[in-house]
């Protein structure tokens, strides 16, 4: 028997970056959905959401003074076939101010799939968040304490994008994910944030069947200082698979950005 377990805790905390943040639009959307299935049979699922939102708008580029773009994105396809299959996922999205430890985007799923003869199932997920700021904000508005200090006067410019997800190919797993992001706000001090979480397991003392990989692809891009040159570029790439029969398979990725204070 092969056994692998593979538990990976990854923090971008971007202390020295201007990741501002976007206030929201003037009229807000939010949608909730809930699904839960208990098939013997065949279940997909195929989600997909794109919501770009910018400060004036959003003809770029080039960027004008002051102006933000942000832009999300989330897909899920899973084809669960000829199982034994449990299936259940809650998905929000609100487009309004997001405060400390609340997300704008933010889901969640579980999957118990037992193949039949030839059963298997398929599930991937991939989250984006692509932010980007000319610069030029008066960086003491953007904290809710009059008392915290900023580095500097004015925000400068960045351009930071975050890629996030799963995929899983396996006969029989139980499988966890969940995926939330935070980019609209009216203040920097809850900060940008993005999370992913993938665990699987088998059933008891049998472990899981198959295959499953996550990663993370990140691109960071700053400023020092309002038109300045570029400062700081960061690139990060990680990859965890797993395949055979598999006890455990978990990762959580944990990402932050928001402007520097002390």
């Amino acid at each position: 028997m092969l056994i692998i377990s593979m538990a990976v805790l990854l923090a971008l905390f971007a202390a020295a970056s201007a990741d501002t943040g976007i206030y929201q639009a003037p009229e807000t959307q939010g949608f909730v959905t809930s699904t839960i299935s208990q098939v013997l049979g065949t279940v997909t699922e195929t989600d997909s959401i794109v919501w770009q939102l910018g400060d004036d708008n959003l003809i770029a580029p080039p960027l004008l003074d002051g102006q933000i773009i942000a832009v999300m994105s989330y897909t899920e396809n899973t084809i669960a076939d000829q199982g034994l299959i449990e299936y259940t996922k809650g998905q929000s999205l609100d487009t309004a101010v997001a405060v400390a430890g609340i997300y704008n985007f933010d889901n969640g799923k579980t999957v118990d799939f037992i193949g039949l003869d030839t059963g298997r199932m398929t599930s991937d997920e991939n989250m984006v968040l692509d932010t980007a700021d000319y610069g030029y904000f008066d960086a003491s508005s953007l904290y809710v304490c009059p008392f915290v200090s900023q580095v500097t006067t004015e925000t400068p410019g960045y351009c930071n994008i975050i890629e996030m997800g799963s995929a899983v190919d396996v006969t029989l797993a139980s499988l966890a994910t969940a995926a939330d992001e935070r980019h609209v706000m009216d203040s920097g001090d809850p900060a940008v944030a993005a999370d992913y979480y993938i665990s699987m397991t088998g059933f008891g003392d049998v472990p899981a069947m198959g295959s499953a990989s996550a990663y993370i692809n990140a691109h960071l891009q700053e400023a020092r200082v309002y038109e300045g040159d570029k400062a700081e570029d960061v690139l990060y790439s990680e990859t965890s698979t797993a395949a055979g029969e598999i006890s455990v398979f978990a990762k959580e990725i944990a990402y932050q950005s928001g402007i520097r204070r002390y």
